[in-house]
């Protein structure tokens, strides 16, 4: 399975505080049956500052360490931006980040108690640079909780969405699986990744959460992409189709076409 969500760099966020803890979430993430994790720590939110390039480093250095460690875990640059103002121009310019390097994808965290003014403006900015926004698990928002078709709008604007394997599984709450759920159904969801932070409580495992789709889409290869073949195709910067809108009779459209519908052209 390919994590696209884990804070596993040490002393860069609220993740790992020692490469021994880094480690140890290395090894529990290749015991859940891991392959590739897209390190991802904050940035842009006012508490953290990081660069792609400061990523990027800390993952060569992290990647060695794995290596000398006969560790089967491949790392990818990434990193989780908070929405903010000018965000398009800010991942381009090298303060945020991209997924991979790839200048394709940008994973985008939304504050989980309001929704920020212009918030979609500067999605769509960022659409029109042909980077392509994942929402960070939005089933842990409580304006998204309350109103799912404010999602549903971003995804039919060219927006991805991640959902947090704790969240499928029921681990954070009643409520917020129940959103999880609802979004897998509505095909509002695209990716489910871990968001871990430790290798305890707030671990890289997405093995239950798999299982746990499976059952809610009735269908065991429809789950396996959420962990596998999208992922796959976001750290390689290809272009996934998927339905333009959560409805199973949509026509499937790529996100350029989405773009000209949703500026009517």
């Amino acid at each position: 399975m390919i994590d696209l969500h884990c804070h596993i760099l040490c002393n860069l966020d609220d993740g790992p505080d020692c490469m021994e803890e880094t480690v140890s979430m290395a090894l529990r993430a290749v015991n859940d049956g891991i392959h590739t994790i897209v390190a991802t720590p904050h940035t842009l939110n006012g508490v953290y500052e990081n660069s792609f390039a400061r990523v990027a480093r800390a993952v060569m250095q992290t990647q060695e360490i794995l290596n000398q460690k006969n560790i089967p875990l491949k790392l990818a640059p990434g990193g989780e931006n908070h929405l903010c103002a000018g965000l398009s121009e800010k991942i381009r310019n090298g303060d945020g980040c991209f997924i991979n390097a790839n200048g394709k994808y940008a994973l985008v965290e939304f504050p989980f108690h309001m929704l920020p003014v212009r918030y979609k403006e500067e999605l769509f900015a960022i659409r029109l640079q042909g980077i392509v926004p994942i929402i960070a698990h939005p089933e842990r928002s409580i304006p998204f909780q309350q109103d799912p078709e404010l999602l549903a709008e971003l995804v039919a604007m060219g927006c991805l969405v991640q959902l947090t394997a704790m969240s499928v599984t029921g681990e954070f709450g009643e409520q917020t699986m129940r959103c999880a759920h609802g979004m897998l159904k509505q095909g509002t969801a695209h990716v489910i990744a871990s968001d871990a932070h430790s290798s305890g409580n707030r671990a890289p495992v997405l093995s239950l959460a798999l299982e746990a789709a499976a059952d809610v889409l009735k269908n065991k290869a429809l789950a396996r992409t959420f962990f596998f073949d999208h992922p796959r195709g976001i750290i390689e910067g290809k272009e996934l189709t998927i339905q333009a809108r959560p409805n199973p009779d949509a026509r499937r459209m790529t996100f350029p076409e989405r773009i000209k519908a949703f500026l009517g052209a």
